[in-house]
């Protein structure tokens, strides 16, 4: 029984405790359900049944408990798989193991639906951080998820695979560790378009390879602790921002700029912005804005189709300031894949095999 206990302080030096798992055992769903009493001594620890298994607690007489995909009571030895670790087989002392208050737990989590029939069921706070968590990382195509790192994210496709690629911000003397920058630009509504930004280079890092792409930005803060919302602003008179959350300010619009490339830079022009929405602009793509699910993300669309080039995104602060901290990239379908594409991560069922003797 000592050498149990002492076994158990070693895994749990690696693995978080059970308790602290529940929401994700229930929201994965993999676990048998297992029969109670003594029918569960004879329980099969290999189960060739279709039905996926679903985890059950083997509670423990001081009041933890072990998540596992089966059990069986032999003499003084309980064998159970271990939901936390794969399916290794490992064994406790029966004297530890509270069997009433197993089996409580097994036909209270069973008896109300059919397993194929019934939902998991979460705690209000469980189901809390379950919705942040989507929130933060809503799933834009099977597979394929918005990161919890990045703020502005162009959904591209290659060789007809969707995914995403992180777009870097440029302009002025911008903090490139940070997600979301703003530089104010104040524009005349009634003057000409005149050259307002300097993109060093000919052409962007990013080149997507579709015609219309997706844009994902993520809005106001994720710390839900921090009173309000956007980015952290800056004037261009010499001064720049070193801290900014990590999103842009609810309140921002935003359009696609067609760049004119020169010697070793790509020229950001200024537009009008009270036109924004009345009447079309030659070289400015605006787009469909569409809060997703949570409130963390906007999507963006652009209206209008794109030709082979160089463009910006550029965030449109309020009717008489743009954002100068723009994110450039390019539009040609012959491009090699960018490195830090990310990629559809399709889900694969769980395989669980016994544990060899050693």
């Amino acid at each position: 029984m000592e050498a149990w206990r002492v076994r158990e302080r070693r895994r749990t030096a690696r693995f978080p405790r059970a308790g602290s798992l529940c929401a994700l055992a229930l929201i994965v769903g993999l676990a048998t359900v297992l029969p109670t009493g003594i029918a569960a001594q004879h329980q099969p620890m290999d189960s060739t049944s279709n039905t996926p298994p679903r985890r059950v607690r083997l509670i423990m007489k001081d009041g933890s408990y072990q998540l596992v995909l089966s059990y069986q009571v032999a003499g003084n030895i309980v064998h159970y798989r271990s939901a936390e670790r794969d399916g290794e087989t490992e064994d406790v002392p029966l004297a530890l193991v509270d069997l009433p208050a197993t089996e409580k737990w097994a036909r209270e989590h069973t008896s109300a639906a059919p397993t194929s029939e019934r939902p998991a069921v979460l705690s209000p706070e469980l189901a809390k951080e379950e919705a942040a968590r989507a929130a933060r990382t809503p799933e834009i195509a099977p597979g394929l998820r918005l990161p919890e790192e990045d703020s502005v994210i162009v959904q591209d496709a290659f060789n007809g695979t969707p995914e995403l690629v992180p777009l870097v911000q440029q302009g002025g003397d911008l903090n490139k560790e940070t997600a979301h920058n703003v530089l104010k630009q104040a524009i005349n509504p009634a003057s000409s378009p005149h050259r307002i930004l300097d993109v060093r280079g000919e052409s962007a890092d990013i080149q997507v390879h579709v015609a219309e792409p997706v844009f994902y930005v993520r809005v106001g803060k994720d710390d839900e602790g921090d009173a309000g919302s956007g980015a952290f602003t800056v004037n261009t008179h010499g001064a720049s921002g070193r801290e900014a959350p990590t999103g842009g300010a609810e309140t921002s619009g935003y359009v696609i700029e067609r760049l004119n490339i020169l010697r070793d830079v790509r020229v950001v022009d200024s537009f009008r912005l009270a036109l924004l929405g009345v009447k079309k602009q030659t070289d400015v793509i605006e787009m469909k804005e569409e809060d997703m699910p949570g409130g963390k993300w906007m999507k963006l669309t652009p209206v209008q189709p794109m030709e082979f080039g160089e463009y910006a995104l550029v965030e449109v602060l309020s009717d008489n300031e743009v954002n100068l901290g723009v994110w450039d990239f390019g539009v040609h379908p012959d491009a090699k894949e960018d490195a830090e594409a990310i990629r559809p991560e399709p889900q694969r069922p769980a395989t669980l095999e016994r544990r060899k003797p050693d």
